[in-house]
């Protein structure tokens, strides 16, 4: 039987040894990397080409949807499962958008996270049960929302997006922005990259000429 290869990425290493754990306790499986950020992830999948690269969503230095952005662009045959312990609406559609072929939970069942390593490694999509359920909602909302008024030309940010986008304006780093919103560093990078991928900027000019263009902040006399 040939066993399906596998390459971890979590920022956790107690996470990292219980899914070592996890997956050296069936046959089936064979772990030919582990990664505790998205950069290590992105080098070790060139190096390794596992079946299937398994990724949390905040990690330091490239997120995880950045991390599957930058896999799919080099390879769009790549299998990406999304292992996390985020069920918010906004990450789901951005990682779909990225081009994950699956999104499970932390809390799942062992057999569920077999399930799905499987079905991603075979060419499948798999979702948590509670994930799909939030992806059919947002689709129908979406769908309902678009036939009370047109749709917009451009990606609408989110309040969190927006005040962080203010922030990064009026010139405070990213650990200033944690403390004053009482977030972690690793948050507030992954809203700045998630708001660079929705105006399509990547450049930190580029963010405060939008946000002065939007009137987000004041011009300075």
């Amino acid at each position: 039987m040939k066993k399906i290869k596998i390459l971890f990425a979590d920022d956790h290493s107690v996470v990292r040894s219980g899914l070592r754990a996890l997956f050296q306790s069936s046959p089936e499986f064979d772990i030919v990397g582990e990664a505790g950020d998205g950069e290590e992830a992105i080098r070790l999948w060139e190096k390794h080409t596992p079946d299937i690269v398994l990724l949390d969503i905040t990690m330091p230095k490239v997120n995880g949807i950045e991390a599957t952005r930058r896999i799919k662009e080099k390879n769009p045959d790549a299998k990406v499962l999304i292992l996390t312990i985020h069920e918010e609406e906004q990450y789901i559609f951005e990682i779909i958008q990225a081009g994950a072929n699956g999104y499970v939970l932390k809390s799942a069942e062992k057999r569920e996270i077999f399930a799905a390593v499987k079905a991603v490694a075979g060419g499948e999509r798999f979702f948590s049960s509670s994930v799909s359920k939030l992806i059919i909602d947002g689709f129908i909302r979406r769908a309902e929302d678009e036939i009370v008024e047109p749709r917009k030309t451009t990606l609408a940010l989110t309040a969190r997006e927006t005040e962080i986008l203010r922030y990064i304006a009026l010139g405070l780093s990213s650990p200033e922005i944690a403390k004053k919103l009482f977030l972690s560093v690793n948050t507030v990078n992954t809203h700045r990259n998630n708001i660079m991928q929705k105006l399509g900027i990547h450049d930190i000019a580029g963010l405060v000429r939008y946000a002065l263009q939007n009137s987000l902040v004041e011009m300075k006399a």
